[in-house]
């Protein structure tokens, strides 16, 4: 099983890659601080789906399942639960 502290790992590589050396922490609205778009934020979905294996259904495409790193593991965690 993958713990929490991977995802959060994974999900913080891929978003750095995006942002340019900007400086934030897991718990930062990565939105709010400009760093990420919308458009940003399905390319987010697809690599929550494709690279960790996580399936999503229309529901779950919320922005705030997506604003944070923390917030992006925790809801992976919770979907992996269900399934």
């Amino acid at each position: 099983m993958v713990v929490v502290t991977d995802f959060k790992q994974e999900i913080r590589e891929f978003l750095e890659g995006y942002v340019a050396g900007e400086d934030f922490e897991d718990s930062d609205d990565v939105f709010a601080l400009g760093l990420v778009s919308s458009l940003m934020a399905m390319q987010l979905v697809l690599f929550v789906e494709q690279q960790l294996g996580v399936r999503l259904d229309n529901d779950d495409l919320d922005f705030e399942n997506f604003r944070s790193v923390d917030l992006v593991s925790h809801f992976m965690m919770s979907k992996m639960n269900k399934e």
